[in-house]
């Protein structure tokens, strides 16, 4: 079934607790905000793939900056 909702209203937790379906969603302050689906193994293996270069470079050149891998949090 699939819902009907309107992304300019205000939500609860408590609204976002009767939504059933498998739509990937988050509520922030309120907000709906629809998901990414996650990368395909094809964009995983690329994002490797430069991330590793990218850190022999830095390796190489005795850098002082870091390379993370997406998802990356603080």
């Amino acid at each position: 079934m699939e819902l009907s909702l309107d992304l300019n209203k205000r939500y609860t937790y408590a609204d976002y607790l009767t939504w059933l379906d498998d739509k990937a969603r988050e509520l922030i302050h309120g907000a709906i905000k629809m998901m990414s689906p996650a990368p395909r193994r094809i964009h995983a293996g690329v994002n490797f793939s430069i991330s590793w270069h990218l850190g022999a470079i830095v390796k190489k050149n005795s850098g002082k900056c870091k390379v993370y891998s997406p998802p990356t949090s603080p």
